[in-house]
């Protein structure tokens, strides 16, 4: 089995600093997308929970297709919000993304790194891609 790493270069964090992970990492049919916050170009985007949560997913989004992966392929999520109180308005975010084919998730509250409402990860698998 090879895997495959996307993004070792174009990772960037807060004030343009190279991270030292992959965005994603795919074997065996499977991949594993890095924990995505609402950032453009190294810098978090301003806005509320919505906002944030729509631009967390679909870092996520634009790092799967990359990949060659849908939505129909995400089998589990994890979800980590600062407050508590975000979490109907996130829910609203994510059935515009995950409402024809809900994967398994977990949402938990916790500091985040980076000075935002929201981080996104993400596993997808593929039967074709292993």
């Amino acid at each position: 089995m090879t895997i495959k790493r996307y993004g070792i270069d174009e990772s960037k964090g807060t004030g343009g600093q190279k991270l030292p992970f992959a965005k994603a990492v795919e074997a065996g049919g499977w991949l594993y997308v890095s924990g995505q916050t609402p950032m453009r170009d190294g810098e978090v985007v301003e806005g509320g929970i919505v906002e944030q949560s729509r631009l967390a997913i679909q870092n996520c989004v634009d790092i799967m297709q990359m990949a060659g992966y849908g939505l129909q392929d995400v089998m589990h999520v994890k979800v980590y919000l600062t407050d508590a109180r975000y979490f109907s308005s996130f829910n609203q975010v994510f059935r515009e993304f995950f409402a024809d084919a809900p994967p398994a998730r977990i949402c938990a509250v916790a500091d985040l790194v980076v000075d935002c409402k929201v981080e996104v990860d993400l596993t997808c698998y593929r039967a074709d891609r292993t």
